[in-house]
């Protein structure tokens, strides 16, 4: 299939380059260095793509068979509204991402591993520049009062803490973090791409195609040093160990399964042809996956540390460790990485703010369950604020103050805040102060716009 190159309107397109100039000083270097790091693909370009000859009938749902849409205005406006909270949920993702990697990319052991995030960074880049496209390209006034403008400032002026969904709300406190989000969350964003894919909103699933490639990479960025860490672990590294790995499957898995959206919800987006899978389908299609993930970083930890096992007998040795939760050749149960249940440290979706712990068994006592995700979560993350308002509302939860849905509710509301983005000056081509705010919606049984990555 063809693929066409597309260039957003020169104030746009300056506008993000100018954006990337603050969270990513690095990008010149990466666009210089291209062919010394990945000599064997594409050079990189800052543009949006459309793939040809993709699927032209709707592929799923009550409109099954009928030709896609082209344009929003030919939807029913709540259809538009579902495309468009997609979008601006994505846009947000893809920058939001690039600001938390920001803050620990130099802390790499590898240079090799600093230059595939930043690779990752760079395509991040090129996924908002190409939700900024579907933005601008089409006419969202029967969807939404916002004007196109409006919403392209206010995804470029969203910080870390302002951003559509929470796992984006959250710092990385060391490089584990870098690689663990790219194995976890981008993973989250392939099946959301894949879902995507399908549209009847056809400028949509054209823009998938891609992303999807590209998102490998992001995958590989993740999974290849995590595989290198559980190596050098059962090898006896003193750097990173697999109780670090561990307390960030911890922290990441949970808000993860967040951003399918809640787990009762997603028939709107099958119906009206935008998602082949409800929600819980697909969030269970996830675990399985990344079960494997985990299973995989184990093998290789068992081959590492006992070398002279066939492959078929490292199978063996892992498979008894797993059943007995005990000891085999020397390896214990508490040496590997094990994937939280779905309960674990939820805010959101049917299991929010239940006091379950990593591995299923369940509390009764806050300060006792408190007391468990401290032994459990990284020591830099419960520092955190993100850690402070978990607490403050699972507090308030089992003390009555609150209920579990007005405290999945309670988190940050983006308020449009033309002018504070640190490169306002070349961003701003909004007449006036703007003023006003706008409350982006929260995710909801139907996913809009948390279960659109």
């Amino acid at each position: 299939m063809a693929m066409h190159q597309v260039e957003l309107p020169k104030k746009y397109h300056q506008a993000i380059v100018k954006w990337s100039e603050r969270y990513l000083p690095d990008y010149g270097f990466l666009v210089e260095s291209w062919d010394k790091y990945f000599p064997r693909d594409p050079e990189f370009k800052l543009c949006a793509y459309r793939e040809a000859g993709m699927c032209s009938k709707i592929e799923c749902g009550e409109l099954e068979g009928q030709p896609k849409f082209d344009a929003a205005g030919k939807m029913h406006p709540e259809q538009a509204g579902h495309v468009l909270g997609a979008i601006r949920a994505q846009a947000s993702t893809e920058f939001g991402s690039i600001q938390q990697h920001q803050l620990t990319l130099a802390r790499a052991q590898e240079e090799e591993e600093q230059v595939w995030i930043l690779r990752m960074m760079a395509e991040e880049l090129r996924h908002g520049y190409q939700m900024i496209h579907l933005l601008l390209e089409d006419d969202w006034s029967g969807a939404s009062d916002v004007s196109e403008e409006d919403m392209v400032e206010q995804i470029l002026s969203m910080r870390t803490g302002s951003h559509i969904l929470g796992a984006f709300n959250i710092d990385f406190d060391s490089f584990v973090d870098n690689v663990t989000f790219c194995a976890l969350i981008d993973r989250v964003g392939k099946f959301q791409l894949a879902m995507q894919k399908v549209s009847s909103y056809q400028p949509m699933a054209e823009s998938m195609p891609q992303m999807l490639r590209e998102e490998a990479f992001h995958l590989a960025a993740g999974v290849v040093p995590l595989r290198r860490y559980m190596e050098k672990a059962a090898g006896g590294s003193h750097c990173v160990g697999t109780s670090d790995i561990q307390k960030a499957f911890n922290k990441w898995f949970p808000r993860g399964l967040e951003m399918f959206g809640d787990e009762r919800g997603g028939g709107t987006n099958v119906r009206f042809g935008l998602k082949p899978m409800k929600n819980a389908e697909a969030q269970a299609a996830y675990v399985e996956e990344v079960a494997k993930v985990v299973r995989d970083l184990n093998l290789r930890f068992v081959r590492a540390r006992l070398p002279e096992l066939s492959p078929g007998d490292a199978q063996k040795v892992l498979d008894k460790i797993l059943e007995d939760h005990g000891t085999e050749q020397g390896i214990a149960f508490d040496d590997l990485v094990h994937l939280p249940v779905t309960s674990f440290f939820r805010r959101r979706g049917v299991p929010a703010f239940e006091m379950t712990g990593w591995d299923g068994g369940t509390f009764d006592d806050v300060d006792a369950y408190l007391t468990h995700l401290g032994e459990q979560l990284p020591d830099a993350y419960r520092a955190g604020r993100d850690f402070k308002h978990y607490v403050e509302l699972l507090t308030k939860v089992h003390s009555g103050e609150s209920t579990a849905a007005e405290a999945s509710r309670a988190m940050p509301t983006l308020t449009r805040v033309g002018g504070v983005c640190p490169c306002s000056k070349s961003v701003r081509w909004v007449n006036g102060n703007g003023g006003g705010e706008e409350a982006l919606p929260q995710d909801s049984q139907d996913g809009v716009p948390a279960s659109t990555l």
